[in-house]
């Protein structure tokens, strides 16, 4: 059994916690939190179980790295505090451990990434013997090992698209989604997730990744942008009213260009209701779902649609996420310390689980 341990029990955490109790080859052993609040809680109870795990979560990050965990969920934010992640989880890889997370889009294409990012890693990696691997869903195995196993089965391939189709109301971050993402704001505000060059820097690693394991090189890297505002006010269950005329609905592609054409599409479609943008893409029925587009011969489409916590997409892609990064772990501890990415760590079948029960 691999030692393991999930830092951080946020909307990723606490499904991270429910994974590796799952996993057969994995014994979770510590949890660590930075709210008071749920220093000493179940680890159970963190993760909505409804049983104890016999885990109490702490905030000593000290004591749980100096029990030399096998592995390490590191499921903190990253996103506003890359220079805290990255400092956190190389001291985890200092530790011995090997690292999973989805919270550094800087390294989901790890050749490519900053050279003080990546340097950093591996100085740590050979110093402590521990190894890094960075994936999600999208970025992550929707735009990196999903559609290049889907090419795999095409004779002849013009287009690779990649799409996320989500409502936003389900989502579990209503600041997120009214301030990163616009929804709700006049459509004179500038979101900050799609500020020009911040999708490249988030989903361009993708768009490298797919062009180096199809041997294709990339002239550049674009991106595209579309809003749309509410024709009427709605209603929201989770986030109350958005006025009319305000942004309900976002979409914008990131392209990676070869012979002068964009081949290799990244697109998000984004809406805070049914209602707006309704001749954009949709997905087949409920909120939200991921998509994989073939253009060639033949033409091939793939969607995917999870759900966990009561039928919720957001919470089913987040698991799903979970579930890719918790499954390399066997394999990083048996491979040589350094850093990976999605074309180096195998998609597995989920070899001992079928049928298994959670005692």
């Amino acid at each position: 059994m691999i030692s393991t341990i999930v830092w951080g029990t946020g909307n990723v955490g606490r499904l991270a916690i429910r994974a590796v109790d799952a996993h057969p080859g994995l014994e979770l052993t510590a949890v660590l939190v930075q709210n008071p609040d749920k220093v000493g809680r179940d680890a159970g109870d963190l993760a909505g179980l409804g049983r104890d795990l016999g885990v109490a979560a702490t905030d000593d990050v000290g004591a749980v790295l100096a029990a030399r965990p096998g592995a390490v969920v590191y499921a903190a934010s990253g996103e506003i505090r890359p220079d805290d992640a990255l400092a956190d989880i190389n001291r985890a890889i200092r530790a011995g451990a090997v690292v999973v997370t989805p919270s550094l889009y800087a390294l989901y294409d790890q050749l490519n990434a900053p050279p003080e990012m990546r340097d950093a890693v591996l100085d740590a990696a050979r110093e402590g013997g521990g190894s890094l691997f960075v994936s999600g869903v999208d970025p992550g195995w929707g735009n990196d090992v999903l559609p290049l196993l889907v090419s795999g089965l095409g004779s002849t391939i013009d287009v690779i698209r990649c799409q996320e189709i989500f409502d936003y109301s389900t989502y579990d971050q209503e600041e997120s989604v009214r301030y990163l993402v616009g929804m709700g704001q006049p459509m004179d505000y500038e979101p900050p997730m799609v500020a020009p060059t911040i999708p490249t820097m988030v989903w361009g690693g993708q768009i490298r990744l797919m062009a180096r394991a199809l041997g294709a090189e990339l002239d550049e890297i674009r991106e595209t942008l579309d809003r749309r505002a509410l024709d009427t006010t709605v209603s929201t269950k989770t986030m109350g009213e958005f006025e009319a005329g305000t942004q309900g609905a976002l979409r914008f592609e990131v392209q990676g260009i070869i012979g002068g054409e964009p081949r290799i599409v990244i697109e998000h479609v984004t809406r805070i209701h049914p209602s707006c943008a309704p001749d954009w893409p949709t997905p087949p029925d409920g909120d939200g779902a991921h998509r994989v587009v073939i253009e060639g011969v033949p033409r091939i489409e793939v969607t995917v649609e999870a759900t966990d916590e009561g039928g919720n997409r957001a919470a089913g892609g987040n698991a799903t996420a979970v579930g890719r990064l918790v499954s390399a772990i066997d394999w990083l501890v048996e491979a040589e310390p350094g850093l990976y990415d999605a074309l180096d760590v195998p998609m597995r079948p989920a070899a001992g689980k079928l049928g298994r029960k959670n005692a």
